[in-house]
């Protein structure tokens, strides 16, 4: 599992690339990422293209961004979800939360 992150700030975008397993694993990685967002990033794309899995607990790491940029639909894009993946998503209402494309 890795999780790449880099910083646009001409568009004060946080890019966000998550391979593997999107489980517990990564929480210190999207804690930090929580730290940096109370810090003025504006947006947060989160590219899942390559990840094959995702649990509960990342579902929950993703609504505590959300809650650090301001529980706006748009503030956070998903992207790039394979179907088995969007499949969670669509299950658990993110679709209604979060921007997913």
């Amino acid at each position: 599992m890795t999780v790449e992150v880099y910083l646009d700030k001409s568009k004060n975008e946080l890019q966000v690339k998550v391979s593997g397993r999107f489980d517990f694993s990564v929480h210190q990685d999207f804690r930090t990422l929580s730290e940096v967002t109370a810090k003025g990033v504006g947006s947060i794309t989160i590219d899942l293209g390559r990840t094959e899995y995702v649990d509960s607990s990342a579902l929950g790491m993703l609504l505590v961004l959300r809650d650090k940029v301001g529980n706006q639909q748009n503030s956070i894009k998903i992207i790039n979800a394979r179907p088995d993946v969007k499949k969670i998503l669509t299950i658990a209402n993110f679709d209604k939360l979060f921007t997913v494309l």
